[in-house]
């Protein structure tokens, strides 16, 4: 098996992707801020999971991986020094100064790159047949930053697995709040996809010793055809993660589907046949009860609404995006028109304190 060398934009959400690649052996550049890349390099990060079956949690700590990591700011890297690229930060942050500079260098050098944000890449929305990508930019904060990537080695993988920093913990410390796994569509391109398929053999092959034997680790990468495979997320943002931001704060994700669980069914199948009139199989989706059981472990807010709480500026706009789309195949839901309005209202008031 090949060992690949691998660059990652954001340490955090990332810090779970690097921690399954290193275990192949394979290397892993994070980029991120200067504090946190100078406590990865002299102390690594570590991951923490819980285990089906387990009263207690693994860590995995990257020191002790097969693989090496280091990290940078986003001025000292080059691309074109790496097979494959993951983009894990949040969608508005590749507009910021330095970010947006290497994000086009990663566009131009033609690196198989892969997404694990929320938000599908502009490019990857383009790959969708049927769609007007230019009639989606109004989704993005800043979609000129997209321009100069080749849609076909640009692919989405879904961002199922949930993860937190512990604010009590140093920046790199991860905690995975709910371990499942990566799917991650295809590459135009096979030689790329081999790269996604040897990672997906390796991640599958890792065994953790917990000290009183081996055991098989959550979160697998799986590699999918479908394009729309990684879309499933869409229902699940929409009828949890989005609805968890309220008009004065914030609720946690459970509070959010199993309060009215009739408006969470009637959202999430909304976003379900959306994904099915975009060319989705059914079996390519997670109904909606899979997901309802799943969110009775999801105790605090999702990170669109915390952002929106500490007075961000710009979140990520999955639920505009899905709006926009929805518009484009004749579609409207009053749920998600509500959360797309009260999106605009709290971030209006967060820019007018901002500039007050």
């Amino acid at each position: 098996m090949p060992k690949y060398n691998i660059l990652i934009l954001g340490a955090s959400y990332g810090s779970l992707l690097a921690s399954k690649i290193m275990f192949g052996g394979h290397n892993v550049k994070l980029v991120c801020l200067p504090a946190e890349a100078d406590l990865i390099n002299s102390e690594g990060f570590r991951v923490r999971m819980p285990i089906r079956g387990r009263t207690d949690q693994i860590e995995i700590d990257s020191r002790k991986l097969p693989g090496k990591v280091s990290a940078a700011g986003p001025s000292e890297i080059n691309p074109k020094d790496y097979d494959l690229i993951g983009l894990a930060m949040q969608e508005p942050q590749y507009g910021s100064p330095g970010v947006r500079e290497l994000l086009d260098a990663v566009a131009r050098s033609r690196v198989p790159c892969m997404s694990i944000m929320n938000m599908p890449p502009l490019p990857y929305m383009k790959r969708i047949p049927g769609l007007d990508s230019n009639g989606l930019k109004a989704a993005y904060t800043a979609p000129a930053v997209w321009d100069n990537f080749d849609p076909g080695m640009l692919t989405l993988c879904s961002p199922d697995p949930q993860a937190i920093r512990p604010p009590e913990e140093k920046v790199n410390v991860l905690q995975v709040t709910l371990p499942t796994n990566f799917k991650v569509a295809r590459f135009d391109n096979e030689a790329s996809n081999d790269i996604l398929r040897n990672l997906e053999k390796d991640i599958d092959a890792i065994r953790f010793d917990t000290g009183d034997g081996k055991i098989e680790l959550p979160v697998k990468l799986r590699f999918h055809d479908s394009l729309f495979v990684p879309l499933a997320k869409w229902a699940m943002l929409m009828a949890g993660n989005y609805r968890c931001i309220t008009p004065d704060g914030m609720r946690t994700a459970k509070e959010a589907v199993l309060t009215n669980i009739d408006e969470s069914r009637s959202i999430y199948n909304f976003v379900f046949d959306l994904c099915v009139k975009l060319g989705a199989s059914p079996a390519d989706l997670v109904p909606f009860e899979k997901y309802a059981a799943a969110a009775e472990s999801l105790s605090r807010p999702a990170s669109a609404a915390r952002a929106l709480n500490n007075g961000a500026p710009n979140i990520e706009r999955a639920d505009k995006l899905v709006q926009l789309v929805a518009k484009q195949k004749g579609m409207s839901h009053p749920v998600l028109d509500a959360i797309v309005a009260l999106v605009d209202r709290r971030l209006e008031a967060n820019r007018k304190k901002a500039a007050a």
